[in-house]
C-alpha cells in the first residue's frame, strides 16, 4: 500500500527538501540534512535551510516526521532564533542503498 502524505516515517527515510513546520503548522524551513550519532545509533536532529540561513533543530524539538513534512514543537519566535549547526562530530545519515550495502556486508552478503 503506498504511503499517504501524512504517514509517519522514520528519521532515516526523511528526504532533503522536506518542509519543516512550527508547532502551529507554518512552514519555516526545509530539511537539508538528517543527523545521527553513529556511535550509539540515535537520531540527533536535522539541519534545515531557513530564510535566515542554515539552522539546527535538535531531536527533542522534532514532534513528528511525515512523508510530506516535519512538525516541530517550536513557536515561530523559537524557530526564528534557532542556532546554526555547530560542526560537531555527528554525521549525515547514509542513503538507504548505502545502509543496505553495509547490512549486506555485515550479514555476509557481498556484491559480485
Amino acid at each position: 500500500m503506498p504511503e499517504a502524505p501524512d504517514d509517519p516515517i522514520a528519521y532515516s527515510a526523511l528526504q532533503p527538501g522536506t518542509p519543516v513546520q512550527t508547532s502551529d503548522g507554518s512552514q519555516f524551513a526545509t530539511v537539508q540534512r538528517v543527523l545521527v550519532d553513529e556511535l550509539v545509533s540515535v537520531f540527533d536532529g536535522i539541519v534545515v535551510l531557513s530564510a535566515t540561513g542554515t539552522r539546527f533543530v535538535d531531536a527533542d524539538q522534532v514532534h513528528s516526521i511525515h512523508t510530506s513534512h516535519v512538525r516541530t514543537t517550536l513557536s515561530a519566535e523559537q524557530a526564528a532564533n534557532l542556532p546554526p549547526p555547530d560542526g560537531s562530530t555527528l554525521v549525515e545519515i547514509k542513503p538507504a542503498r548505502s545502509v543496505g550495502d553495509r547490512l549486506g556486508r555485515l550479514f555476509g552478503r557481498r556484491r559480485r
